[in-house]
């Protein structure tokens, strides 16, 4: 092999190598510009630009605006659903089970704020393709199952399990907020008073 050859193999080596850095860094900028300016406000030079890649090179990885902000919000989901599905203990009781799934909310929005924002804010339908959406009602199908069961098993009061659920997320956005409205940090404490006033709430 020559010379050339061995630089055309080394060069393409690399890009391989720097390519799922890449795709991440274009991600990593994406949702800080969609949660500082929006979505409609973020132009795929900018992402581009704090991501410090050319204005090309993005293309390579995401076709367009919408591909990109699937992407991101799909990515943002998978992160939540780990938090509260995937490492969910089995078989526990009602309690310990929203305690699980609260404790993951709160310290999701703790160690990942522009992810949780992101996902609380709205009109996300405008440009959400069938496999987002997917991804957003895994969530909300497994919150409503475990509802159901402790409904059955007389843990949790019986109401739907969609309008419980909405009051769980209304619960959690509202703390989050009024949080933030006081120049504040999430702390152990306000989580775990929010808890028990919560859980008060669905207790049967």
């Amino acid at each position: 092999m020559n010379n050339h050859s061995v630089l055309k193999s080394y060069i393409a080596t690399d890009e391989i190598v720097k390519a799922p850095a890449k795709r991440t860094a274009i991600l990593d900028a994406a949702l800080k510009l969609f949660v500082e300016r929006t979505y409609d406000g973020t132009a795929m030079p900018l992402v581009a630009d704090a991501a410090g890649v050319g204005a090309g090179t993005i293309y390579r990885y995401f076709e367009n605006k919408e591909a990109l902000v699937n992407a991101v919000y799909r990515r943002c989901q998978a992160d939540l659903a780990h938090r509260l599905i995937d490492s969910a203990p089995q078989g526990a009781p009602a309690r310990e089970l929203f305690r699980h799934w609260w404790w993951g909310l709160c310290n999701f929005a703790r160690e990942e704020p522009e992810a949780s924002c992101f996902l609380e804010m709205h009109h996300h339908e405008l440009y959400l393709e069938p496999e987002s959406f997917a991804e957003r009602d895994r969530i909300r199908q497994v919150a409503g199952q475990l509802i159901l069961g402790a409904q059955a098993s007389g843990e949790v009061r019986h109401a739907p399990p969609d309008i419980l659920g909405f009051l769980v997320t209304g619960a959690y956005v509202g703390i989050l907020k009024a949080v933030g409205e006081r120049g504040e940090v999430l702390t152990d404490e306000t989580i775990a008073l929010a808890e028990e006033c919560v859980w008060k709430m669905l207790e049967a």
